[in-house]
């Protein structure tokens, strides 16, 4: 992507009579950061587009016009091609993300998809940094409350229960999403878009409850219950048969057929 966007804030900020320092101060960063804008080097978030239009009196179209446009189709490429790598190779999932966030530092949409692929069991301490950034630093509540819900996986991980409660305490009890209530309030394709998304997001938790629902049956020492919960989450997968989008569930019925079999040879 041909940048420019340095150049035109270079003449937003000298038009203004401020130094690369006064504008730093007011956005609340470095006055490395500016540097590297204004030197072509990196381009500020996304998330900072309204506070510069903000400080110099323009329009976001004034300062980014196209360029904002491509910042989001080219974020957009790198996240779909990382989550595209969540199971098989989460290793090149990530280098992907980390790629794009040498192009876009602290860019919030990155940093969440991040979380995806760190092994919060494996480096909780690492979750937990990037997490904790990436609370501090989004203005989107989705995203906030996404990143607490990693920041509990790993702080339970690492046997901090008490963190990990706090960490989810801070997450709103919802039994509603933006997406079920535009299914019912929408029509035509908006309201088909709406119910099918929503629709695989309740049916992925839909599995996970009930790999938590044997999970506890098998702490109890209730084989029979744990196996019947199995073979009903498999037979809600099989009903799903001839979907598109089954196959990105084949790693649940692997696991359910893995955890039956472990239950039938005990």
């Amino acid at each position: 992507m041909e940048l420019q966007i340095g150049n035109r804030i270079r003449e937003l900020r000298k038009a203004s009579g401020m130094t690369q320092e006064q504008l730093a101060e007011l956005i609340g960063i470095s006055f490395q950061a500016v540097s590297k804008w204004e030197n072509n080097i990196a381009l500020p978030d996304i998330s900072l587009v309204p506070t510069l239009a903000r400080i110099f009196g323009v329009t976001t179209d004034e300062i980014f016009a196209y360029n904002l446009v491509e910042m989001r189709e080219e974020i957009e490429r790198y996240v779909n091609e990382a989550a595209k790598l969540r199971e098989s190779n989460p290793n090149e999932g990530r280098r992907i993300l980390e790629e794009g966030l040498q192009k876009y530092p602290d860019n919030d949409i990155l940093l969440n998809n991040l979380l995806y692929v760190i092994d919060y069991s494996q480096n909780p301490d690492e979750t937990i940094r990037a997490a904790s950034r990436l609370i501090d630093k989004t203005a989107e509540s989705d995203i906030r409350y996404d990143a607490l819900r990693f920041l509990a996986y790993a702080y339970n991980a690492k046997g901090d229960t008490d963190s990990a409660v706090k960490a989810l305490e801070q997450i709103p009890e919802i039994y509603f999403s933006k997406l079920s209530e535009m299914a019912f309030i929408m029509q035509g394709k908006a309201k088909f878009t709406a119910a099918e998304k929503q629709k695989w997001l309740s049916f992925e938790t839909l599995l996970q409850m009930m790999q938590k629902i044997t999970e506890c049956y098998k702490a109890e020492g209730k084989s029979a219950a744990a196996a019947a919960e199995i073979k009903r989450a498999l037979a809600l997968i099989k009903t799903m048969d001839g979907e598109e989008k089954i196959q990105n569930f084949s790693h649940y019925a692997a696991s359910f057929e893995s955890e039956l079999q472990r239950i039938t040879e005990e």
